[in-house]
């Protein structure tokens, strides 16, 4: 694996991600970054090819993210919510502020974003996006949370290689996850209600 600085010499590109000092300024960039859509949203692009092109979709951006704290010095780990089969699963990446954790997002709904580094434990961290993430009929389906998966394993690939790199999401959602839910809780679950699912469809772009 090359050092940063070696990648910041050989890609001016990833300047602009050790530009980015604080949490609060690559949740920024990632906010300005447009989404993935359309005929070739199914991709998983290194950072170097997400920046090249100019947008991101979840995992995407959680990469994005995870370089720029790689090059301000942090560890670059990401965290998967692992859901029911009839939904998405979405991927944060991690970060710490005065020992408590915080989570920078990419999504276009309006309440799977960024949170605020006031998280003592990962599980506390999971919960806060229990209540806002379910289907249109308020089905509420987050189930899981791996444990913080670090993207270094991977050498410089997840940085700069020029082909998607879908081994990642594969092995991140075979990774350890920790339960949020027992069987009996999930029996008791209350539906999301109208007002909520109507917010839940709110959406960028």
């Amino acid at each position: 694996m090359k050092s940063r600085e070696k990648l910041l010499k050989q890609y001016p590109e990833f300047k602009k991600l050790r530009a980015l000092k604080n949490p609060k300024k690559i949740q920024d960039f990632l906010n300005a970054l447009p989404i993935n859509w359309g005929k070739d949203w199914n991709t998983c692009r290194s950072v170097l090819s997400t920046l090249r092109a100019g947008k991101a979709h979840c995992i995407e951006g959680a990469f994005v993210a995870a370089a720029a704290l790689y090059f301000n010095g942090q560890k670059p780990l990401v965290m998967d919510l692992k859901t029911t089969q009839d939904d998405y699963d979405h991927v944060v990446t991690l970060f710490k502020v005065n020992g408590c954790w915080g989570a920078l997002s990419k999504t276009s709904h309006a309440v799977l974003r960024y949170r605020e580094p006031i998280y003592k434990t990962l599980r506390e961290l999971a919960l806060s996006y229990f209540h806002e993430y379910f289907l249109d009929n308020g089905k509420k389906t987050l189930r899981s949370f791996s444990d913080p998966f670090d993207l270094r394993q991977y050498g410089d690939d997840w940085l700069v290689a020029d082909y998607d790199l879908w081994q990642i999401p594969e092995e991140l959602d075979d990774s350890p996850h920790k339960k949020i839910l027992t069987p009996k809780m999930i029996v008791f679950l209350r539906k999301a209600d109208k007002i909520e699912i109507k917010a839940g469809k709110l959406k960028e772009g």
